[in-house]
């Protein structure tokens, strides 16, 4: 269903002598052309929805006359969580349609089969959805930034939460069997060190799978009273109804990617995931304790508008919301000097962005050293109803 989106220019705005890069690819007088690649469909469709997020908020650029007299003509694909097909859309991207840059690609199995084809045609890859740590090397990966907490960072903030509430516990990690599930792993094991494997066990699942109830069965009968879920929306959905249909009670913590409501929680029962833990740096849109905010009130508006019919409860919208508004600002920075170069260069400039749906003490920062958008957590708790957000925020450097 999802095959492309194009959101092109429709109005011709007439500039008064506006200079624009000659050797900028994708780039007119009246038009910026980038791209993006999303599961819209297949088994990681739940956070697809970040792209119609970013879409929406294209649109309302566009709406509002574009950037700098330019419409923004954002193509977006479909590659259904699949790394075959997003290489195919990768060249499409850049040698068919000819975009300037690509812009909040997600899907860590996508992103790292397109990665050296994007390197090696110099294309700015900006605002990744992956929190996988490899992408965070700049020396690796120059022309990249990354669009979430890395899963490196998150794993760390959860170890150290969990050695100083349940100092002689034994936890349990169930992870999705690619770089997404691993990383948290990784962060444990490099956390605890030596006492990783006297205190850890897990148990790994495919994306492809249809269930993981015997691994929660196993991890339970390991005495573990704890539990972290790495992995994607729909298993930790699972992970939290099974886990509660077996009467096992641990200190349960998912990921960020499964931070929705709507496609977490509910799925899984509101009433099974009391005292579900997790890290972010949004706003929950459902929160009433955001009702009069007026980053929350806009955002509210915006949805009305742009995504009347679908869950305000569902984060992920919310998450291409922000990356529009990381868009945005990244736009406005460059002016009228779209060449690539200056495109990664400003993409590194961002100083103190605060986005007003983001958690309050959150902020953007990004350097020729550091690539990453948010590099900070606020630790939540469901209670039933609503997210309860406990302790300060967490940031990579305080690891």
């Amino acid at each position: 269903m999802f095959k492309g989106f194009k959101i092109a220019a429709a109005l011709v705005l007439g500039l008064s002598g506006s200079a624009f890069a000659a050797d900028a690819p994708g780039v007119t007088a009246t038009e910026i052309k980038i791209g993006g690649v999303f599961p819209f469909s297949g088994p990681a469709s739940s956070i697809g929805l970040v792209g119609k997020g970013v879409l929406a908020y294209v649109q309302s650029i566009n709406d509002r006359g574009g950037i700098n007299g330019r419409k923004i003509n954002y193509i977006a694909y479909d590659d259904a969580y699949s790394p075959p097909k997003a290489v195919e859309h990768a060249r499409k991207l850049v040698e068919s349609d000819e975009v300037a840059f690509m812009f909040g690609q997600l899907g860590t199995p996508g992103l790292s089969a397109t990665a050296k084809y994007f390197t090696t045609k110099k294309i700015p890859t900006l605002a990744i959805i992956s929190g996988s740590a490899k992408f965070t090397n700049v020396a690796d990966y120059p022309l990249t930034t990354t669009g979430l907490v890395s899963y490196d960072t998150e794993g760390k903030i959860y170890a150290k939460y969990l050695t100083r509430t349940l100092p002689n516990a034994k936890y349990a990690i169930l992870y999705q069997n690619d770089d997404l599930g691993k990383d948290y792993v990784k962060a444990f094991k490099e956390f605890l060190g030596a006492d990783f494997d006297k205190r850890v066990v897990t148990a790994a699942y495919e994306i492809s799978d249809p269930t993981i109830d015997s691994q929660v069965v196993n991890l339970k009968a390991s005495g573990a009273e704890a539990l972290l879920v790495a992995g994607t929306p729909k298993f930790s959905a699972q992970a939290i109804r099974k886990a509660s249909e077996i009467g096992w009670k641990p200190t349960l913590i998912i990921n960020f990617p499964s931070t929705s409501v709507a496609a977490t929680l509910k799925p899984a029962g509101l009433d099974k995931s009391v005292g579900v833990i997790v890290g972010t740096f949004l706003k929950d849109p459902t929160d009433t304790k955001w009702d009069n905010d007026p980053g929350m009130k806009q955002y509210r508006a915006f949805f009305d508008k742009y995504l009347s019919g679908s869950d305000i409860g569902d984060t992920n919208y919310l998450t291409g919301y922000q990356q529009g508004m990381v868009l945005e600002q990244l736009l406005k920075q460059c002016g009228d000097d779209l060449s690539r170069e200056n495109i990664i260069k400003q993409a590194k400039s961002l100083k103190d962005v605060v986005l007003p749906t983001a958690m309050p003490g959150i902020k953007i920062n990004t350097t020729d050293k550091v690539n990453q958008l948010w590099t900070q957590l606020q630790l939540q708790r469901w209670s039933g109803s609503s997210w309860e957000q406990f302790g300060e925020v967490l940031d990579a450097r305080s690891e």
